[in-house]
């Protein structure tokens, strides 16, 4: 990924972000933030990978506005953007933070479920005395 097109996807982030929290005005978009934008070299085209807080349910249904918004959108970035064309957007679904918390929830319950570990001290009933010879 070259820095432009890395410039440009963080662009069209931002711009994204706020046009479908102040445009778009379709029911069915839920709690979302857009995670991340890829865009090829050619900046024909842009990856939009949208996290949803939710059910899977209304996962969908915002991931289906969003895509028969993706004109409203492109139409309302032209002004926004200096670039010659207004790449085509698709929407992703991103569940990368969804992984990452169970992966928290699952260390966190491996972690309440260890024994502590010993200090490397050993009980007196070991069968030592305190000076170095057996009992």
């Amino acid at each position: 990924m070259t820095r432009r097109t890395r410039q440009v996807g963080e662009l069209l982030r931002e711009e994204l972000s706020d046009i479908i929290r102040r445009e778009v005005k379709d029911p069915r978009i839920g709690f979302m933030s857009i995670t991340s934008v890829d865009v090829p070299p050619d900046l024909r085209s842009a990856r939009v990978y949208v996290s949803v807080l939710g059910s899977d349910q209304e996962r969908s249904d915002t991931l289906d506005a969003l895509r028969s918004a993706a004109k409203f959108i492109r139409f309302h970035l032209k002004p926004r953007l200096r670039m010659r064309q207004i790449p085509d957007l698709d929407f992703r679904d991103d569940r990368s933070m969804e992984y990452a918390q169970q992966i928290s929830a699952t260390l966190r319950e491996i972690k309440a479920t260890e024994v502590p570990p010993s200090d490397g001290a050993e009980p007196e009933s070991a069968g030592k005395s305190g000076t170095g010879e057996p009992a």
